[in-house]
C-alpha cells in the first residue's frame, strides 16, 4: 500500500488569527497589585476566543512604560492585523517637583499636548512629555506595524467608597480621547462603562470588589471590569468587536 505525502501548507500571516496585546498598569495585569487582587486583562479571555498577550506591568504610567522601552518591545512581536489595547491613567498624575517619581507626565499648557517638562529622574536628565503625547507615540508605533489600536480610559476607583455612588471623568479621559482622535485610534471609555456597571450592582457588592484599597479589584471585580470593556467596545466602530462577545 502506498501513502501519498502531501506538502504542509503554511498559513500566510495575513490570514492568521489576530492577537490582542495589552499595555497598562496593575488594574490590567493578571496579578493586580500582587496582593490577591487581579487586573481585568486576566479575564478578557472570557469574552473573546483570540489569543491575548498581557504586557501590563504594575505601577506603570504612559511615561514609565515608554521610558522602560516596553512599547518598543511589544512592537517587536506585533504583526499586521493584531490589536493593541492601551490603558493608563492611575499612575500618570502627581507633580514632577520636588521629587520626581518617574511616572508623572508633563501637564499640557493651554491645551498644548506638545508641552514638555525637564526633570532629573534616578540621576538621569529626562524630557517628559504629556500623557497624550506618550499615547499618540505608542499608537503610531503600533499602527506602523499594521496593528489596530484601542486607547482606553482607566478603570475607576471605588465609586461607592463614601457610601454614595459618585463618579466623574478625570482629565485623563479627555487626554485619552484627544490622543485617539489625533491618531485615528478607537477610543473606549472603559472608566465610564465600568462605573455604570458598578452603579447597577450597588454599594455592598462593589465594596466587596475592593478588598485592600479603592483601586485594585478582586478577581470577581476584575471579571466585571473586563465585561464592561467588552460592552464598551460594542459601541465603537473597531473591527475587534467582531471577535468579542458579552
Amino acid at each position: 500500500m502506498k501513502f501519498l505525502l502531501l506538502p504542509l501548507l503554511s498559513i500566510p500571516l495575513s490570514l492568521a488569527a489576530p492577537t490582542i496585546y495589552l499595555a497598562g498598569d496593575s488594574t490590567m495585569t493578571a496579578k493586580g497589585n500582587n496582593d490577591g487582587t487581579a487586573g481585568w486583562g486576566a479575564f478578557l479571555g472570557n469574552f473573546t476566543s483570540l489569543a491575548i498577550v498581557n504586557d501590563a506591568i504594575a505601577g506603570r504610567s504612559a511615561r514609565s512604560f515608554t521610558r522602560e522601552g516596553r512599547f518598543t518591545a511589544m512592537a517587536a512581536s506585533v504583526k499586521s492585523g493584531d490589536y493593541v489595547i492601551i490603558e493608563f491613567g492611575h499612575n500618570d498624575g502627581g507633580s514632577l517637583t520636588p521629587t520626581d517619581n518617574g511616572r508623572t507626565d508633563c501637564t499640557p499648557v493651554n491645551g498644548n499636548y506638545a508641552t514638555t517638562c525637564s526633570t532629573v529622574y534616578d540621576g538621569v536628565s529626562e524630557t517628559v512629555l504629556t500623557y497624550t503625547a506618550y499615547e499618540e507615540n505608542a499608537a503610531k508605533l503600533f499602527e506602523s506595524k499594521g496593528a489596530t489600536v484601542i486607547l482606553s480610559t482607566a478603570t475607576p476607583d471605588n465609586p461607592w467608597e463614601t457610601g454614595t455612588f459618585t463618579y466623574s471623568a478625570n482629565r485623563f479621559v479627555g487626554y485619552c480621547r484627544d490622543a485617539a482622535t489625533a491618531t485615528g485610534s478607537t477610543f473606549v471609555d472603559h472608566g465610564q462603562y465600568t462605573a455604570n456597571a458598578f452603579q447597577a450592582l450597588g454599594g455592598s457588592k462593589v465594596d466587596a470588589f475592593y478588598p485592600n484599597d479603592h483601586t485594585h479589584t478582586s478577581p470577581a471585580g476584575a471579571l466585571v471590569v473586563a465585561k464592561a470593556f467588552a460592552q464598551a467596545l460594542e459601541f465603537t466602530s473597531s473591527s475587534l468587536k467582531s471577535y468579542v462577545h458579552t
